[in-house]
């Protein structure tokens, strides 16, 4: 299904879509279908074609590209830090020259990796600063925003009434009598 028919139907949830894929792709493997074994010769496409899977549309958008590398980089740093700490603990208790060495590596390699899931992090935050996220005004900006147009509103009437009443020759009174 592509993304045109996607947009047409948007009412049908993901499931739904996939159920109806379902059937129109092919019937049940249990049911017979017609000129089955040996009724059609081997040069007609079978009818009957059912695919292992079917390929359902992404909850979430992927992550942008930079934001994708810069995880990578520190899944990778975070896995070899890991290893390190496993590697000077074991040689530790093994008592052998290499964990003094391993040690220093290891916290190095801790600051590194700190270094690496805070590069993430940054990364993310620019790319929605630069790319992704429309700015919109938060609830409380637009409810104190409604509050102020609603007072001037209000003081502009009244305003406007108490010119009319000097025009009017009003001079206070409530009735003309």
């Amino acid at each position: 299904m592509g993304t045109a028919e996607r947009r047409g139907a948007p009412g049908e949830s993901v499931a739904e879509r996939s159920q109806a894929r379902r059937h129109e792709q092919a019937p049940d493997r249990d049911i017979s279908g017609t000129g089955r074994a040996g009724g059609r010769g081997g040069d007609e496409p079978r009818q009957d074609y059912r695919p292992l899977w079917i390929e359902e549309p992404a909850r979430r958008h992927p992550l942008p590209d930079p934001v994708r590398t810069a995880a990578v980089r520190a899944v990778l740093v975070i896995a070899v830090t890991l290893i390190q700490a496993m590697v000077a603990f074991l040689c530790t208790l093994a008592g052998s020259w290499l964990a003094f060495p391993m040690v220093i590596s290891g916290v190095v390699s801790t600051v590194v990796a700190t270094w690496a899931v805070v590069d993430v992090w940054v990364t993310r935050q620019v790319w929605n600063q630069r790319y992704g996220v429309v700015s919109e005004p938060s609830s409380t900006a637009r409810a104190l925003r409604r509050e102020r147009r609603a007072r001037r509103r209000q003081e502009r009437v009244s305003a406007r009434e108490q010119d009319r009443i000097r025009r009017t020759g009003g001079a206070g009174r409530l009735s003309h009598s």
